[in-house]
This record gives C-alpha cells, structure tokens and sequence, in this order.
C-alpha cells in the first residue's frame, strides 16, 4: 500500500514523498524528522492506529492529514471521528483493508492531496464549544422555540450584498434550504445544522461530496447531534419542515411535485456532474423550477465552482437568498468563492453565523 501510494507521486510536478512509515507511532517520528507538508495515513494500522495517531499530530505537529478508510460501518464512523479530529479528507478504499487496486482511484488521491496543498491548518483546529443538549439548541440560540424571536442583525457577522436580481422576501411564502458542500463539509455541516431548530419552517436539503457507504453514516452523525431530524435522502421521500435530507453518495438528487407537496428523485444513472455526483449544480437547478417556493441556498467549503451555474438557475427564477462561506472560515474557498464571483451572493458569513442568517430569512 505504501509504495503503490508513493508511486502515485513519482512524476508529480510539484509533489515528492519524503518518507513512509509503517504505524502510527512509527509515523510520529518521521514528522517530526522530516516537517512534511502533507500526510496520507491509514486508519488501520498496528501499534497506534490512525486515529490515535492524527489526535497526537493535530495536537503537537498540525498539518493537513488525509485518511485512507474501508467503505464499511465501522470505517465510515472511524472516518468521521477523525475529521472531527482535525484530518482535512478521506480516500475511500476500493476493496477493503489491503486495497491493491489502488490504481484504480489513482486520479482522485492525487486530485484530493493536490487540494489538501491549499488547505489553511488553522481552520481544521477551530471549533464552535459543544452543544451539551439536544433540547437546548433552539433555546440557546434563538429563543424559545415555540415562540422563535428574529435575529439581531448586529449579532451577525456578515458582508450584506445588494444583488440587481434581488426580488421582495415574502415572510409567509413557503421555503426550502438548500445547503452544497465539498472538502471540509462534514466538518461544515457540524457547525450549522445542529443550531437549527426543531420547529424550523422549512425543509433541508443538502448535497455533500461524499462517495457511497459514507453518506448514511453522516447523516446518522448529524442527527444525534441535531434538534431537526437528519436522514440519508430516499427515493421517494416527502419532504417535510423540520428534516434535513443528504442526497447520497453516487446518486444525483432532484424534486418533482407530487400535488402540493414534493418528493425526492434519485438518480444513478446520469453520469457525473463535473466530476460530482450528486451535484450541487444539478441539485439547485432541479429546485430552480418551482417558483412557488422560495429558495434559501447556502455555499459552503470546497475544492472547485460546483453550485455555481445552479445558483444561476435559482436567480433566474422566484425568490432566492443567497449565503456564500466566508474565506475567514472556509476549510477550502473554491465554491463559495466561485460563487460569490457571480454578483447573485446576497451575504458572505463566517460558518458560525450561517445557521442564525437562514433562521432570519425564516423567520
């Protein structure tokens, strides 16, 4: 695994593997001999594990790590707790533990450590303070629930844009939010939909970019720690206020209207979007259709311009509010820089204040 990994990079431009190591604890060392600027490592190693290991290094050494991980259940919570530690991505291994078929998802390691080249190591080690409850999320951060107060503008730290496609917000029109995000985006998502609330008047819809057997596991993820109910998106699923849906890994996601109400359409068929799928572009013009909803959607962290010609399509058509994450906070500003480069943005927020600027536009 090792020297196929190292292979990879022999005539990379400006990539060079300066070392291997064969565990964690063995892994230590070499950073510390030899301050690389990038570390790929596997979560299943002898001795110390990866995790235990990127706990150490996020602590003594910080640098963007990404984690090598089998498809499984217990990798995919493995994968999540170490990004909640600090590792910047994951490679998904092909087949298993000893994946010798590497070769075959060559392109995506590379593309995935060139973009960890990018990556600001400040912003994988600050976090939001916990949430000690479930049950006093809203409460917390929005008053009672039952009785939910608009937000002080004053408490928001965002960059207000006047957009000339800018229509009149209709407080009582019906909504959706629509959420796309990329490397950094489970990380992202930690820090804005747990401070939803429960009682929000609006559907959630997001598109991560994350391959198949991970999708579920996030969604699990951010329900246990959300007052809204998250789940993985399904063929056929009502949409309803107060849920949050994550389109699946290898599956592009679209609403139809089903009377006056919509459901979820999935898709495996249609080839990947840019690279994507699901696409966040696809995803937004999908919803672009329906004028009768208004459209709350929000650009986060990651590598690339994905959303950006669906943001166009939302423009174009009914009520759209546009929230592009700041470079202050973005793990990777890619899409919500290319984003705001449109002129449709209609506020750049840290991460921090997105979840209170969706609440204001629904409440």
């Amino acid at each position: 695994m090792r020297k196929l990994l190292s292979d990879f990079f022999a005539d990379h431009p400006y990539i060079r593997v300066v070392g291997t190591a064969r565990n964690g604890m063995d892994a230590i060392k070499k950073i510390q001999m030899l301050k690389p600027d990038i570390v790929t490592m596997d979560i299943e190693m002898p001795l110390m594990n990866g995790l235990e290991a990127l706990k150490i290094i996020m602590k003594d050494h910080p640098l963007p790590v990404i984690m090598l991980s089998s498809a499984t259940q217990s990798g995919a919570k493995s994968t999540f707790e170490a990004m909640d530690a600090g590792a910047v991505d994951f490679i998904p291994k092909p087949s298993g533990a000893i994946s010798l078929d590497l070769k075959d998802i060559k392109s995506d390691i590379i593309r995935i450590v060139e973009n960890a080249a990018t990556v600001h190591v400040s912003k994988l080690t600050k976090k939001r303070e916990p949430i000690d409850e479930k049950i006093n999320i809203s409460k917390n951060l929005l008053g009672d629930q039952k009785t939910v107060k608009p937000l002080n503008d004053s408490n928001v730290k965002t960059q207000m844009i006047t957009s000339s496609t800018q229509k009149s917000w209709h407080t009582n029109a019906k909504k959706i939010v629509l959420i796309g995000t990329s490397t950094g985006g489970p990380r992202a998502l930690q820090e804005v939909i747990p401070y939803l609330p429960q009682d929000m008047k609006a559907p959630v819809i997001i598109v991560q970019h994350m391959p198949m057997g991970f999708t579920k596991s996030l969604a699990n993820r951010l329900d246990q720690l959300s007052k809204i109910r998250v789940k993985e998106a399904e063929q056929g699923d009502i949409l309803q206020n107060g849920v949050a849906y994550i389109a699946p890994g290898g599956y592009h996601l679209r609403l139809r209207k089903v009377a006056k109400t919509y459901a979820i359409e999935l898709d495996n068929v249609e080839p990947p979007n840019g690279g994507h799928r699901p696409s966040v572009d696809i995803m937004f013009d999908s919803v672009s259709q329906f004028n009768d909803l208004d459209k709350i959607a929000v650009i986060m962290t990651g590598m690339g311009s994905d959303g950006t010609k669906g943001l166009q399509a939302l423009k174009r058509n009914g009520n759209v509010k546009a929230i592009a994450e700041s470079a202050n906070t973005s793990v990777v500003y890619g899409m919500p820089k290319a984003a705001y480069a449109t002129g449709l943005v209609d506020e750049v927020a840290d991460l921090h204040d997105i979840s209170k600027i969706i609440m204001k536009y629904l409440t």
